[in-house]
């Protein structure tokens, strides 16, 4: 039950920061570098499919164990690893078989993985001991 509740906080936050960074803030520094890659129509179910999974690893692998430790230090530092390691498997496996594929967009994206993964973890953990998960 605890892992529902942690989805349900977590899902939400990490979705609007990311809606944020993707449509507003870093839209045409993507398209700048690598628009000739992009799609014109996104696979919503790909979408989908990333951030549910990507969610339920931050909530076992960063969110949880900081709950336990009672650290939000934990999920500060915890988080940002999770990021930069998973956004590292997409930007590294780009950068290395993909014609085009910049190392700005790697360094770039490997930097808001850690820090979105970081801050949302954070937050999680707070509002998590706020309402007494």
């Amino acid at each position: 039950m605890i892992f529902l509740k942690l989805y349900l906080v977590t899902l939400p936050i990490f979705l609007i920061i990311d809606f944020i960074w993707l449509g507003f803030v870093a839209n045409g520094f993507y398209k700048n570098q690598i628009g000739f890659l992009m799609k014109t129509n996104i696979n919503w179910a790909a979408a989908v499919i990333f951030y549910f999974l990507f969610i339920a690893g931050m909530i076992v692998f960063v969110i949880l164990p900081s709950l336990e430790k009672n650290s939000w230090v934990h999920a500060l530092f915890l988080g940002a690893f999770f990021g930069f390691v998973t956004y590292a498997t997409y930007d590294l496996t780009n950068f290395s078989t993909l014609k085009g594929w910049s190392i700005a967009v790697t360094v770039i994206d490997l930097a808001w993985g850690a820090f979105v993964t970081s801050l949302v973890s954070t937050l999680a953990f707070f509002i998590a001991k706020r309402i007494g998960l």
